[in-house]
């Protein structure tokens, strides 16, 4: 199987703790070596900074997505020599999903769930194969996972459907699940 284009979706908020970022650079010191590139949304603070410095202290190859009128907001990481500068949320999304096989969805905020579910919802009506998973320490996504379970246990997911995300608490854990799924026919 050729090396994941990994998208990691995950939140830039300058005021999370430490230990969230610390997390975050740690999964991008571990994704280096395992993907051809990690494709991110380009900033350099929060989850999103912290994902990248980790990627690039590893030696591995990060390509950032952002749109310009984010620049204040989120200003672009300084380090990440492939940045893709757009114009709107929408293409920002698109080129992320066409630089990527698999997603990795870390904490963040509500853009990083509307990201999140776009994608999810696009493998459910089978626009793509392409595999996703969320990835959180201290139960962040417990939440949401028990959310997902009751959309199934309640019919509005199909097995199928429920069966789309997956949630690890590791990196070595949700990289392993995204190289099986992508390696999958």
């Amino acid at each position: 199987t050729p090396p994941m284009k990994l998208c990691v979706f995950c939140g830039a908020s300058r005021s999370v703790p430490d230990r969230f970022l610390q997390f975050a650079r740690e999964t991008g010191r571990y994704l280096a070596p395992t993907t051809e590139y990690v494709v991110f949304g380009g900033g350099a603070h929060g989850m999103m900074g912290a994902v990248a410095d980790g990627v690039i202290e590893a030696g591995g190859r990060v390509i950032g997505v952002i749109p310009a009128f984010l620049f204040d907001r989120e200003p672009p990481h300084p380090q990440v020599s492939d940045m893709r500068v757009v114009d709107s949320m929408h293409e920002r999304k698109a080129i992320m999903y066409e630089l990527s096989d698999v997603f990795m969805v870390l904490p963040g905020g509500f853009g990083t769930m509307d990201e999140a579910m776009e994608i999810i919802t696009w493998r459910q009506l089978s626009l793509h194969h392409k595999p996703v998973v969320f990835i959180g320490q201290e139960s962040f996504w417990q939440g949401l996972k028990m959310t997902f379970d009751l959309m199934h246990q309640h019919g509005f997911l199909s097995d199928a459907d429920r069966g789309l995300v997956a949630f690890y608490s590791s990196a070595e854990d949700a990289t392993e699940a995204l190289a099986r799924a992508h390696g999958a026919p």
